[in-house]
């Protein structure tokens, strides 16, 4: 039997066998993955949607491969038979932007059983700007406020926005060789940072998007027509000026951006607790056990920040949850064979 045989009968079967269990046995529902990080991410969404009806399993894209990836969820030929047992879960990259433009961006807007982030990708939702602070903490056990990541984040946006339209421009007109993501992220991303002024991080920011902006204005004079259309559409589609971060290049923005903010952010608050230790033990000895106690209690920083799940009140995680539960009442009331909750349905997705 060939493999692709055995996967579309594998989603035959998972429904039929759903529908001929007892009307109060609680329902498996199998949700493929991209990849490793992205089973803490949905396990995470889905969790909220487990009841006395159903429970989500978590899975990688294939059974019979170590093959990961979007490319690999979406290139098979599954996304006809998309439905009620097998639904796919992915990260919107700029698929959900393009609009349509391309095969992949016409799947990921207009298949009702294809689940997206709606902002790049789950390594945006972790640099959710408002929980910035809680990641700082979890690293090192401190409390103190050195940077406003919140106001940071946003004015660093707001920097980048017109940049950011034009990057979305050029892929939108399949013309961007000149000006690809990876050139995008060189123009937005920084290095090292002084967390007291912070400003001259963004002026330095300012000063690189001005003048690539000068350069695209002039290599693309017909863009004039239709930027601002872009730009519209854009802050349709829920991308404003102060969220710009949530839709650029995850990795860009995970490493090359507010890693390059909390690290050494951390480590200030570190040596900062550090000295109150040994301003206020009372002998060595009891200085050495507790800069040992603190030292053992710390944690990675870009390990919490990849754990960090404190960004359910962004608006397009809101749109995500709204996206679930709108195919979980469509499924609730169609399925006429069983009593059914809101969360009654099977959830594959499929790579």
């Amino acid at each position: 039997m060939s493999k692709r045989l055995s996967e579309n009968l594998n989603s035959y079967y998972l429904g039929a066998a759903q529908k001929m269990r007892s009307q109060k046995a609680r329902r498996k529902i199998v949700a493929y993955v991209e990849s490793y990080d992205d089973i803490f991410f949905w396990r995470n969404v889905l969790d909220e949607f487990e009841d006395e009806t159903c429970y989500f399993e978590i899975m990688l894209p294939s059974r019979t491969t170590l093959g990961k990836g979007k490319k690999l969820a979406l290139m098979n030929k599954l996304g006809p038979q998309f439905g009620e047992n097998m639904i796919a879960c992915v990260d919107a990259d700029y698929d959900y932007l393009l609009q349509g433009a391309t095969e992949t961006s016409a799947l990921i807007n207009n298949n009702p059983y294809v689940f997206h982030t709606y902002v790049y990708a789950i390594e945006n939702y972790q640099c959710y700007a408002e929980s910035l602070h809680s990641v700082c903490v979890m690293a090192t056990l401190n409390d103190h406020q050195i940077v406003d990541f919140t106001s940071f984040m946003h004015e660093y946006s707001r920097i980048i926005w017109p940049l950011f339209v034009w990057s979305i421009w050029v892929y939108r007109h399949n013309d961007y060789h000149d000006f690809t993501m990876t050139n995008f992220g060189n123009h937005v991303t920084f290095g090292d940072i002084n967390v007291y002024h912070p400003e001259y991080t963004l002026n330095y920011v300012r000063h690189k998007v001005n003048r690539k902006m000068a350069w695209l204005q002039q290599r693309y004079p017909r863009a004039k027509a239709d930027f601002e259309e872009v730009r519209s559409d854009l802050l349709r589609l829920g991308v404003t000026p102060e969220t710009t971060y949530l839709y650029i290049q995850g990795h860009t923005l995970f490493d090359g951006v507010v890693m390059s903010v909390l690290a050494p952010v951390c480590t200030l608050l570190r040596k900062e607790r550090e000295r109150e230790i040994r301003r206020l033990a009372e002998h060595e000895v009891q200085l050495q056990n507790e800069l040992s106690c603190y030292q053992h209690s710390q944690e990675p920083v870009d390990d919490m920040l990849r754990k960090n799940v404190n960004f359910k009140n962004s608006a397009p995680y809101r749109r995500l949850r709204q996206d679930i539960i709108r195919l979980l009442e469509s499924v609730a009331s169609s399925d006429d064979s069983r009593p059914l909750g809101k969360t009654d349905v099977s959830v594959v997705k499929t790579i």
